[in-house]
C-alpha cells in the first residue's frame, strides 16, 4: 500500500525533474540564440566590410569558353579588377541572388573599362556555352564585360579550389556540383590577379559594397 509520504515524494521528484528538464531547454535555446546571434552578427559584418581569404589566393592561368564560344584566357584580364561569382544555373535560388547582384554591379562600374565581371560555373558538365548565354541574357550581360566561362570539368573546378573556394569532397552531405562551400559569395580580384576580399552576395546590399572595393583597388597601382 502507498503511503501518504511515498506520494509527496513522488510528486516532488515529478517536479524535481520537470524543473530540470525546463532548466535544460532554456539554457539550450539560450546557447542556440547565442550561436544564430553570434553568426548573425558576422554574416552582417561580411556583408559590409567583406572578408579576405583564408590563405593567400590568386587567379590562376586558365583557358576556357565564355558563353559566346569565345576561348578566354588568364592574360585577357591582366590589369582589370575583376568581381568574380560562381554559378550552377540549375541552382534556384543562391545563384539567382547573386547573378541580380553582379548584374547591379556591371550596371554600377558601367564606363570603367578596367573593370570586368567574372562567372565561372561550378558545374561545367550542364552549364555548355548556350546555356550560360541564356542565363546571362536573363541577367543582362554585356559580353564584352561580364564573362560566364565554362570548360572541362575537371579544369574548371580545380581553378574554383586553387584560386578561390575551397571544395569539400569529403563531407558527405554536400552534394553541389564540385563539392564547393561558399558559392554565394562574389570575389574581388586587384589588377594583379590578387584575390583581395569576399562579399556574401545574396542580400540586396552586396552590389554597392561591391562597388566600393572595387573602386578602391582601381585607385592602386
Amino acid at each position: 500500500m502507498i503511503s501518504a509520504t511515498d506520494n509527496r515524494h513522488a510528486a516532488i521528484r515529478h517536479r524535481e525533474e520537470i524543473l530540470f528538464l525546463a532548466i535544460v531547454l532554456t539554457l539550450s535555446a539560450m546557447v542556440g540564440l547565442g550561436f544564430w546571434y553570434a553568426a548573425t552578427s558576422v554574416s552582417r559584418r561580411d556583408e559590409v566590410h567583406g572578408f579576405a581569404p583564408e590563405k593567400p589566393r590568386a587567379l590562376a592561368d586558365f583557358t576556357l569558353t565564355d558563353s559566346t564560344g569565345r576561348t578566354v584566357t588568364r592574360a585577357e584580364l591582366e590589369g582589370t579588377v575583376l568581381a568574380v561569382n560562381f554559378i550552377i544555373t540549375s541552382c534556384s535560388l543562391t545563384c539567382q541572388a547573386v547573378s541580380t547582384s553582379m548584374a547591379e554591379v556591371q550596371r554600377l562600374t558601367t564606363g570603367e573599362p578596367d573593370v570586368r565581371l567574372v562567372s565561372f560555373t561550378a558545374d561545367p558538365r550542364t552549364d555548355t556555352a548556350p546555356v550560360l548565354a541564356k542565363w546571362g541574357a536573363r541577367y543582362g550581360a554585356d559580353t564584352n564585360r561580364w564573362l560566364l566561362l565554362t570548360g572541362g570539368k575537371k579544369e574548371v573546378q580545380a581553378l574554383i579550389a586553387a584560386s578561390f573556394i575551397a571544395d569539400t569532397t569529403n563531407n558527405p552531405f554536400n552534394f553541389s556540383p564540385g563539392d564547393f562551400v561558399g558559392t554565394g559569395r562574389i570575389a574581388v580580384v586587384d589588377k594583379h590577379g590578387n584575390v583581395r576580399k569576399f562579399f556574401n552576395g545574396q542580400p540586396s546590399s552586396a552590389p554597392a559594397v561591391v562597388a566600393a572595393e572595387i573602386e578602391r583597388l582601381r585607385k592602386e597601382n
